[in-house]
């Protein structure tokens, strides 16, 4: 069973521009341990760590509490994601920042973020959610690129010294308007360039954001089956969502047949046999928090355990002749729709057609 993860932002108050207290305001003044214990007490029996972001979730000062309360309940702190995006000081980008005496300021800090997350056994996620920007004619565009690779490969490098692997996770929008690093092409075209300044990218892998990909309309199953045929698939974010927004839904509540494809993937290229994680990336709104994450969990590993039953002779005999009907019908059987159901559909419309034929005699 492959270990999972979930980011700790879930349980916060789950703020809007349009509900600016957050839809949970009665946990916006609740401390990280506090708020680590509460989740832990709700989701132990089915999760195995968690994930927060350096500096404002987790950091130097807080470390050691939050450790001991998932040690307690037998969980680990897997990965720390950078954290800059929600700072203010860092509206202009932190990598890109045009101001270089901030630029240096968060790469220092993120530099921090790899140190610790070093300590604590952990990985870290570069989410360049500020890097990029919100009009035509704001940015120099080769040059912010390059600011934005050279921040890339300094981070990479640093990490590398502390056996810390960096995860890049594409989005194309929001909180910038237009983020530089948007798509699967633009993040493989990162670390092809950090590659090209000289630093070792053997850990600088991919973290698929599963919503972020259907924003971009990009195929989540193909996406993963390419970077791990590349030894790029790092980790994953497991969300759903309605496609044009970063919903952060549970899992498997619109794109259903794309997840259970991702299932398959992931079990065919051996996901987590090297430690990789599936963490959750989840924001709910009005619901429940520790419900709707547990709901995320299960709808997860129930599509996981349908993805085991899909029979892989008949799915790659499909596939070699491109046969859309063939996969189709492989998949379905695992879902029940089988020989034995498929009599039972013949038989039924046979008994309904004899008895409208009866009816009007």
């Amino acid at each position: 069973m492959v270990k999972n993860s979930v980011g700790i932002w879930a349980f916060g108050p789950a703020v809007t521009r349009f509900v600016p207290p957050g839809y949970h305001h009665e946990v916006a003044d609740e401390g990280m341990v506090e708020k680590t214990e509460r989740v832990c007490e709700g989701l132990s029996d089915l999760l195995d760590g968690l994930e927060y972001h350096y500096p404002g979730e987790v950091n130097e000062e807080n470390a050691e509490g939050i450790l001991a309360v998932l040690k307690e309940h037998h969980m680990e702190l897997p990965v720390i994601a950078a954290g800059l995006h929600n700072d203010p000081t860092y509206k202009m980008g932190a990598l890109i920042n045009p101001d270089e005496r901030l630029r240096r300021r968060g790469i220092d800090t993120l530099k921090r973020g790899i140190e610790l997350a070093g300590e604590i056994g952990a990985n870290f996620i570069i989410w360049p959610g500020a890097e990029g920007y919100n009009y035509t004619f704001q940015r120099p565009y080769a040059g912010t690129w390059r600011a934005f690779i050279e921040g890339v490969a300094e981070l990479t490098e640093h990490a590398g010294g502390r056996g810390v692997k960096i995860f890049l996770e594409h989005k194309n929008s929001e909180p910038a308007m237009k983020i530089l690093m948007q798509n699967i092409g633009m993040t493989l075209f990162t670390i092809k360039k950090v590659e090209e300044l000289g630093v070792d990218t053997s850990n600088l892998l991919v973290n698929l954001d599963w919503q972020h990909l259907i924003m971009n309309g990009e195929s989540l199953a193909e996406y993963a089956e390419l970077l791990a045929s590349e030894n790029k698939l790092g980790h994953q974010h497991a969300n759903d969502g309605w496609g044009t927004f970063d919903d952060d839904n549970v899992v498997g509540t619109n794109f259903f047949m794309q997840t259970l494809e991702m299932a398959q993937t992931l079990q065919d290229v051996g996901y987590g046999a090297n430690g990789e994680i599936v963490g959750f990336d989840l924001y709910p709104y009005t619901e429940d928090q520790v419900k709707a994450v547990r709901r995320a969990i299960l709808h997860w590993e129930f599509i996981w355990d349908v993805a085991k039953r899909i029979e892989r002779r008949a799915l790659a005999e499909a596939k070699k002749r491109a046969d859309a009907l063939g996969g189709q019908r492989a998949v379905y059987a695992a879902l029940g729709l089988d020989s034995e159901y498929e009599e039972r559909i013949i038989g039924r419309r046979k008994e309904a057609k004899a008895s409208r034929s009866a009816s009007q005699q």
